[in-house]
């Protein structure tokens, strides 16, 4: 705006001051002076020349001024127009580099109501994600949450793998379709085995479908919801921590799960020889033992084996040193 101020204000100028010139050399009237300061400006001519030098001297110096100011014009339209295209370009190329660069992230396939919501959980929890969707409403909800986006078709293989699938550690399914989530879930499997995944589903033929295909876990956003809301009229104080403790935007107390590996050093000791609660301040509430078997609440002398997952609730830093008491050996 203000380099377009700027000519603007050069152009009037510059014919104000060719119609005075003109005047007082040709003693033209004010009309005829100012319509030879246009055609001057504007490089078209005039079927005479001026009679006396003086107005000769100010056609040229009028001419070159337009010449100057036309040329400008063009060059700063020129730059506007590739400027945009190039900046668009680099920010792509840029947003591109830094998904390749992703690893153990997480690839959010449909943005709609569902996966806005899982986005901004993963937001809150500060974890890397991709978000994976072609509809313009998604990619402006997108691109407003400044969210590292790949404009593509879930249901492609390759714009799967352009999202990092290959380098991912998880999959949110969350498109409005069954028969798209159901393709989604297919074509992932097929590529990661050990992956991840979670798909939404409209109902439980859908659910079934699903967990044929290789989800690990379905989610019916009605049927949740609907949960939620008899639980907050038959137990409101357990939903509420429950809220409390699963919700990543909330208070300062979470929930997590802790892989046991096979190098821990802490593997085959008991909670009570750990002294979890004295050295972290978070509590484990919860193991899942290898064979998927769960020790709800489980005994001081419950002995944490490798293959086991550790299911703690604590604040952020509580947590963090529960997991740097189970962190890899070496």
């Amino acid at each position: 705006m203000r380099l377009t101020g700027l000519l603007l204000g050069a152009v009037l100028v510059l014919v104000a001051g060719g119609t005075v010139g003109f005047r007082l050399s040709l003693h033209e009237t004010w009309f005829q002076s100012l319509y030879r300061s246009v055609m001057s400006i504007t490089l078209a001519g005039l079927d005479t020349v001026p009679r006396s030098d003086s107005a000769r001297a100010i056609s040229i110096v009028m001419v070159l001024c337009g010449l100057t100011i036309i040329g400008y014009a063009a060059a700063v339209i020129v730059e506007a127009i590739t400027g945009g295209v190039l900046t668009g370009v680099l920010a792509e190329r840029r947003r591109e580099r830094t998904i390749e660069r992703l690893e153990n992230h997480f690839i959010i396939c449909g943005y709609g109501r569902v996966g806005r919501r899982v986005a901004e959980e993963f937001r809150h929890a500060g974890v890397d994600y991709v978000v994976l969707d072609f509809s313009e409403a998604a990619i402006a909800n997108a691109r407003e949450h400044g969210d590292l986006l790949i404009e593509g078709n879930a249901t492609e293989d390759e714009d799967l793998g352009r999202a990092g699938l290959g380098r991912a550690r998880g999959l949110v399914v969350a498109a409005d379709s069954d028969a798209d989530n159901l393709y989604i879930v297919l074509s992932a499997r097929s590529v990661r085995p050990d992956l991840q995944i979670v798909a939404r589903a409209s109902d439980e033929d859908a659910e079934r479908k699903l967990r044929l295909a290789g989800a690990d876990r379905v989610v019916m956003p009605y049927t949740a919801a609907g949960r939620t809301m008899a639980n907050l009229v038959l137990k409101p104080q357990v939903t509420a921590f429950l809220d409390t403790v699963t919700t990543a935007a909330g208070p300062d107390l979470h929930l997590a799960e802790i892989e046991v590996h096979d190098t821990c050093l802490q593997a085959g000791r008991t909670i009570r020889d750990l002294r979890v609660r004295h050295e972290t301040g978070a509590i484990i509430v919860a193991l899942r033992k290898r064979d998927g078997t769960f020790d709800t609440t489980p005994e001081p002398d419950a002995v944490v084996e490798s293959g086991d997952v550790i299911v703690g609730v604590g604040t952020s830093d509580e947590l963090r040193a529960l997991e740097d008491m189970f962190a890899l050996a070496g």
